[in-house]
């Protein structure tokens, strides 16, 4: 699954071309790299999501990775951070 779709379909941000955005800006950091919003995810990748504006991060860790639209909170674990 695309990166940019799967921030969308777990709605850690609200549409797929805002993640495009946030991909492009270098806010999101997919295992410790700056991703570009294509990248291809697996199960055990590690997201970060830095949220400049609100002072925070979301760190989300992909448990299992389902195909098509289909999400479950089961699937990832998320915690939240300071900047």
């Amino acid at each position: 699954m695309r990166l940019d779709k799967f921030l969308k379909l777990y709605r850690i941000i609200k549409r797929r071309t805002l993640a495009q955005e946030a991909c492009d800006g270098g806010f999101v950091v997919v295992n410790g790299r700056p991703a570009k919003s294509g990248k291809e995810l697996s199960e055990n990748d590690e997201i970060t999501v830095n949220f400049v504006q609100a002072g925070n991060s979301l760190h989300i860790k992909i448990l299992k990775l389902r195909d098509g639209n289909v999400v479950s909170p089961d699937d990832i674990s998320v915690s939240e951070r300071g900047l």
